[in-house]
């Protein structure tokens, strides 16, 4: 053992730590050492004072310190900008909704509102304790987006908006096939994942049935080749079971399995609608799902009645979480899932407050492929970091913080964040970008989407 300090950029001192190790221990009175991009030290504050050597310390006695947490399925753009605006009326059905209001309004914006519409996604995930996210794949705009994203800081992998299939039978389905292709290629080619790059492009499909067998195999190959994933939609309502069924005389993750294109490099989410068979080929394959609570909860998909996510935990699936750009953290969207489920199964003890935790950070991270790298806080992994403020009256003394943090404190208690040792967030605000300026260009930008549609504003009361 070297008698040598260690040569740190940063020392925070006199926290307490929820490393997420592998024996789950949480160290009171800790400290965390952080140089350049890495975590050179864990340990007791005693400890650490005598052995680190840093540049700069920082008294962390009123911080909870956790690992970044991880969204595993997020619209960065379209939502952001007009997540005020009702979709629809009553009377519609889910896929009127879909058809002829989402997509329009995701489709009717110019770069340049991506670009902010991903900033602005990236600061709400940040002052919420999120360092790495999963884009849902919708993005038009790629370069914008990921210019936009580099500003931020923040940790992700993005997909830009494939399909390819054809509905119409007048539709060229090889052109169209081979279209979609093209985009997954190029976007791998100018944005590559080389294990270290904060911001790099995936295969990530749009999923349900818009994407043909080819496109699937494509993107499946192209994820085995480079070492990345491929996510998708999939199975949120009996629709998609339905089509399957019909046009090919099995579920849709049946189908898939038949396709060869599952396996520990993809994520589904979604999968509300799946059955037991469905449930297996999950555990067999090692496909990860990712589940939306608040996505799920509200759009009444039924979960609670039919869904298998804690049988899927149960059986081995990673399951992670995502916001889908509904709800603003991870912490909430995990409260949700637990309170649901366990009301659904009459089980008091299901989902405790470790469980959630590791939904929000080590499965997070399995699912991206980066448990090496981020998810917990260890030496030789990513200096993501975040500080939770205990000096706010939803905290009151600190008895178990891992209990604490998951089921009762305000989520808008993040005070700190560091991204690849960089310090994003101070004291609840960006350091890296205007925070005034972009609200006030994201507000005008969500203005002029709506208006560019020609939707009608729908409110449930009158606006006098």
């Amino acid at each position: 053992m070297s008698d040598q300090p260690i040569q740190a950029d940063l020392l925070i001192s006199g926290a307490t730590l929820i490393t997420m190790n592998a024996e789950r221990c949480v160290i009171e009175d800790g400290s965390l050492a952080i140089a350049k991009d890495r975590i050179v030290a864990v340990g007791k504050r005693e400890a650490l004072e005598k052995s680190v050597v840093a540049k700069e310390t920082l008294d962390g006695r009123r911080f909870v310190m956790t690992p970044g947490f991880v969204d595993g399925h997020i619209h960065i753009t379209g939502d952001p900008l007009t997540r005020g605006f009702m979709r629809g009326a009553p009377e519609d059905s889910w896929s009127d909704k879909l058809q002829k209001w989402v997509i329009p309004i995701f489709r009717a914006q110019t770069a340049e509102e991506e670009r902010i519409s991903a900033q602005s996604a990236a600061l709400s995930m940040i002052r919420y304790g999120t360092t790495c996210f999963l884009e849902a794949g919708t993005v038009l705009q790629l370069d914008a987006v990921m210019d936009g994203l580099a500003e931020t800081g923040i940790r992700g992998r993005v997909g830009e908006w494939v399909e390819g299939r054809a509905f119409d039978p007048a539709q060229d389905q090889a052109k169209l096939s081979a279209d979609a292709i093209a985009i997954l290629e190029s976007e791998i080619e100018r944005y590559p994942d080389d294990g270290e790059a904060r911001l790099a492009a995936w295969p990530v499909l749009v999923g349900h049935s818009t994407n043909s067998d080819d496109v699937w195999r494509a993107a499946k190959a192209l994820a085995d080749q480079h070492g990345i994933k491929v996510s998708a939609h999939m199975s949120p309502r009996a629709g998609d079971p339905a089509w399957f069924l019909a046009r090919y005389n099995r579920r849709p993750v049946e189908h898939l399995s038949d396709l060869g294109v599952l396996g520990d490099n993809v994520a589904l989410t979604h999968l509300a609608d799946i059955d037991r068979s469905e449930l297996a080929i999950l555990a067999q394959t090692g496909t990860h799902a990712i589940h939306c609570a608040h996505a799920a909860f509200q759009g009444g998909f039924g979960l609670s009645r039919i869904g298998l996510f804690p049988e899927m935990i149960e059986q081995g699936v990673n399951v992670m979480l995502g916001t889908d750009g509904i709800a603003a953290d991870i912490l909430s969207s995990a409260r949700l899932m637990g309170s649901v489920f366990r009301d659904a199964r009459a089980d008091q003890d299901l989902f405790p407050a470790t469980t959630m935790l590791e939904l929000a950070t080590l499965n997070g991270a399995r699912g991206m492929g980066m448990s090496e790298t981020i998810g917990s806080l260890e030496v030789g992994k990513k200096a993501d970091i975040v500080l939770h403020d205990t000096d706010l009256p939803e905290w009151g003394p600190v008895f178990d913080a891992v209990g604490q943090l998951a089921l009762s404190a305000s989520p808008a208690g993040v005070h700190s964040v560091w991204i690849d040792g960089v310090k994003v967030l101070d004291a609840g605000r960006t350091t890296l970008i205007d925070e005034e300026k972009l609200l006030a260009d994201a507000r005008q930008a969500g203005k002029a989407v709506i208006a560019r549609t020609g939707l009608p504003n729908r409110t449930p009361w009158p606006v006098i």
